[in-house]
């Protein structure tokens, strides 16, 4: 039941965050939802007794992992939504499984092999349907396909190398002050990029949209994801991950009025190939 709430507010929150670009720029919706996000977190995993202090000599290695984490995939992401349906851009900031495999090919980590082709594959056709739409499309934006694969990668590269850091503290702990310094990065980038916004002119629609931002997407869902994470089986992320772009498609006919058309379905079919050939282990050989 967890798991299934977890996906739901994680699809649900790509047409929330195209609700809220409609009064407010991408990255200072980046600044106030992340920021919050990160003090509730905080206040929650203190009340847990989760130590959250971080030693001097791992705030480099934290920073580092900070940069295509917070700064590269939720800067990105955010950047590309705010030029595409917000169904088509869950779709493409999903390819991230595919990144993640082939960043680690790159580091010797994986072998290539036919899943991998296979998902590559996949991918790339779910890439060039969109791609395709968007420069037919006579209002289209084909370069926010790019940015939103920017930020797959970001989001890929980020995985392996939290993968592979071994700062000897709580994944709960390094995720929150990423967090944070991101907020920091994004408050500092937000005025110099874009417009100052309006408060007095938010509309209760904008704040209950940023209210589901803080409390449920960085704030209840993390909770979820860090309470299962270390109980689930491979195959039950992977699964959940593949129903986020489906998700995320369906109710954005609801809350922004966004109609799929067939080639959305056909890309996020193909994701949910790549994603299932990347990460759903093979079932285990009986021995002889």
């Amino acid at each position: 039941m967890l798991l299934v709430a977890l996906t739901l507010m994680w699809g649900v929150n790509w047409p929330m965050m195209k609700f809220s670009l409609r009064e407010l720029s991408p990255l200072w919706f980046r600044a106030w939802t992340m920021s919050g996000g990160a003090l509730a977190l905080i206040a929650f995993f203190h009340w847990r007794g989760v130590n959250l202090r971080i030693p001097r000599d791992r705030w480099a290695a934290v920073a580092g992992l900070a940069l295509p984490n917070i700064l590269g995939w939720h800067g990105l992401s955010i950047v590309g939504l705010s030029g595409l349906p917000s169904g088509r851009a869950a779709i493409l900031g999903f390819t991230m499984p595919v990144w993640t495999v082939l960043v680690a090919i790159l580091l010797g980590e994986q072998h290539l092999n036919r899943r991998v082709l296979i998902s590559v594959v996949a991918a790339t056709a779910a890439v060039g349907l969109l791609a395709a739409h968007e420069v037919q499309a006579l209002a289209g934006q084909p370069v926010a396909v790019l940015w939103m694969q920017a930020a797959a990668l970001c989001w890929g590269l980020g995985t392996v190398l939290m993968r592979r850091s071994q700062l000897g503290v709580p994944t709960e702990t390094v995720t929150v002050w990423m967090m944070l310094l991101g907020s920091v990065a994004f408050w500092v980038i937000a005025p110099l990029s874009e417009p100052f916004p309006d408060v007095r002119s938010f509309s209760s629609g904008l704040w209950w949209s940023l209210a589901y931002g803080v409390v449920l997407n960085y704030g209840y869902a993390q909770v979820i994801w860090f309470g299962m994470a270390k109980r689930l089986p491979p195959s039950a992320s992977a699964f959940s991950i593949m129903a986020v772009p489906v998700v995320g498609t369906l109710s954005a006919t609801v809350i922004v009025g966004e109609m799929p058309r067939t080639t959305d379905w056909a890309a996020a079919l193909c994701v949910m190939v790549a994603i299932a050939a990347a990460l759903v282990p093979l079932r285990a050989q009986s021995r002889p």
